[in-house]
């Protein structure tokens, strides 16, 4: 009796001490993937454009990739900025916000035109590329000096998809089909919807991209609604953020209000259609949901809410209007 009780008394033991690793494993595996901040080590690597590559090993490394796009620009000549609530307009940047409310949805359009593609820009949480590393949007734009902003893909959610931001290539990992869709920006101001894993990102760096997105999916392309959207499941109404072009260097960024009494959202259909009345040939949808943010002129001018908490979300990234 006694041998008996030592022998179950052993096999609870195994069972807790097993029930604790367990629960250690699972707890850090969450922290690391939705918690626990990681910069990731940039590697120079010699190529025509002096890019750089960076690499999944953690380290402290800061890259202050919002200040990298160089341009000519001789401010001195420009004469002052024009400024309202809505827009913004200087001798090379033109921006005018149209606030509208259709079917019980309250949605921002701002049309964006710039005399150069420098003047769109992206920059990182805190200026450092790596997992878990978050800012406001507004906190972003205002140490980047941003006229306008947008949330961008939130790439730091993820360990995939093609991530190059101001002509530095970050990560190369393809994601899985449908999500397998990029938004690339060349040299020209031109957009461009490519499949994650068809082309490599130093091949783009080499064509003259500047930056890449991350999120997906497409919603317009070639002047048409993108026929991938037809294979999403997701029909549901959500606050949206996307971005899109009409031609190179005439851009339209789209942020919906949602979950709210004041605003229902709109489904990924809905948006595609509010671009391609709008003239968009490319149109891509970014980080959405709490995420969902537009900034103007030292000023939040939507009403981010991820339904439960009211406010911006702390998140990776955003693309902005700036000098």
């Amino acid at each position: 009796m006694k041998k008996m009780l030592e022998f179950i008394r052993k096999k609870y033991a195994w069972s807790i001490i097993i029930a604790v690793f367990l629960s250690i494993s699972t707890t850090y595996t969450m922290l690391d993937a939705f918690v626990m901040p990681k910069s990731y080590e940039i590697v120079s690597q010699e190529k025509s454009k002096n890019t750089t590559v960076g690499t999944q090993t953690t380290s402290e490394v800061i890259m202050n990739s919002g200040s990298t796009s160089t341009s000519n620009h001789d401010s001195s000549a420009q004469t002052e900025a024009v400024t309202s609530d809505y827009s913004y307009k200087d001798d090379n940047i033109n921006i005018n916000v149209e606030k509208l409310e259709e079917n019980g949805t309250v949605f921002y359009v701002a049309d964006i035109q710039v005399s150069d593609v420098s003047y769109l820009k992206t920059a990182f949480a805190n200026n450092t590329y790596g997992k878990n590393i978050t800012q406001a949007t507004s906190e972003m734009a205002q140490e980047n000096n941003a006229i306008f902003a947008i949330n961008g893909d939130y790439y730091g959610f993820r360990d995939t998809g093609l991530i190059i931001r101001n002509s530095v290539l970050y990560r190369d990992t393809a994601r899985s089909s449908p999500d397998d869709q990029a938004l690339t920006l060349n040299s020209n101001g031109e957009m461009q919807v490519v499949t994650e894993g068809e082309v490599s990102g130093t091949s783009l760096i080499d064509d003259g991209i500047l930056q890449s997105f991350s999120f997906g999916p497409a919603l317009v392309q070639d002047g048409k609604i993108a026929s991938t959207l037809s294979t999403r499941v997701s029909k549901s109404a959500n606050p949206r953020t996307a971005i899109g072009q009409i031609s190179p260097l005439h851009y339209i960024a789209i942020v919906v209000d949602g979950r709210s009494s004041e605003s229902n959202g709109m489904t990924l259909d809905q948006l595609a259609q509010e671009f391609l009345e709008r003239g968009a040939t490319v149109a891509y949808n970014l980080d959405g949901g709490g995420s969902s943010t537009m900034w103007l002129n030292g000023k939040v001018i939507n009403n981010p809410t991820d339904g439960h908490h009211d406010g911006e979300r702390s998140i990776s990234d955003i693309i902005y209007i700036g000098k």
